[in-house]
């Protein structure tokens, strides 16, 4: 048995939904920037169905503007936020038991570089190896981190606009039915393989992704830090009590 999943969209609804289930996906891991755990976990309930399993997780943004690494955690039991140190973030995945999966390693400067997987590679469950934003040195060097630390593959589309959902899966050779069978596969090192579009269509995806990676970085941006107000996921927010206060990174 064959379960297809795309670990790892930024958004969802009917339309991602729709295009999920016509690319054969069986399940969806749903993590959106800035946004709290249980919203996250209420969105993905409303579109999981019979035939697509929506997974909520959240990639948590760590350390400091200088030295940002993000981290995708499926099976949280309890909110972690943003903006906290990566050893903080990781203590707390393994307090929880969590799922701890790297995205799009070694890009630009937010993502794990080969010191923080020599420090907690066995924290962490799997590793991107094909991410549709990225070119191939990025690919390519994914890979060779993968092979170096003996890291399970994944890939995701990284869906940041809906056409892009799809692209890219990763199809386990086991049956998947909730979010806590995803966990135990991943953590059990489940054979799976990596499937991913590469030819003009992979190409005009990583275009049109990248465009919004810029619009990212300019007015949302803005408006996030500016026009906005506190985060929701921000250490300081009262939604986490105070517990992460003493930890906060900006």
């Amino acid at each position: 048995m064959t379960f297809r999943v795309d670990c790892h969209v930024k958004v969802l609804n009917d339309r991602v939904v729709e295009r999920a289930k016509q690319a054969g996906l069986d399940a969806l891991v749903y993590a959106p920037h800035f946004t709290r755990l249980p919203e996250i976990r209420e969105r993905a309930a409303t579109y999981s169905d019979d035939e697509l399993l929506v997974v909520p997780a959240r990639e948590v943004f760590t350390g400091t503007w200088r030295n940002r690494k993000h981290v995708l955690a499926v099976g949280l039991e309890e909110p972690v936020p943003d903006f906290i140190p990566l050893e903080t973030a990781m203590a707390e995945f393994e307090r929880q038991n969590a799922t701890v999966l790297v995205p799009h390693p070694t890009f630009a400067n937010v993502s794990l570089e080969q010191s923080d997987f020599e420090a907690y590679a066995e924290t962490v469950d799997a590793l991107e190896i094909f991410n549709p934003k990225h070119f191939p040195m990025h690919n390519r060097r994914a890979r060779t981190l993968g092979e170096a630390f003996s890291l399970p593959p994944i890939t995701a589309s990284y869906a940041h606009l809906p056409r892009t959902v799809g692209v890219a899966h990763t199809a386990f050779e086991t049956a998947i039915e909730s979010e806590a069978d995803l966990v135990t596969a991943l953590q059990d090192g489940v054979a799976r393989r990596v499937v991913y579009e590469n030819g003009l269509n992979r190409w005009a995806t990583t275009a049109m992704e990248l465009g919004h990676l810029v619009y990212e970085n300019t007015w949302e941006k803005i408006d996030r830090l500016f026009l906005s107000g506190t985060e929701p996921t921000h250490p300081e927010h009262i939604a986490y009590g105070g517990r992460f206060d003493d930890v906060v990174v900006y």
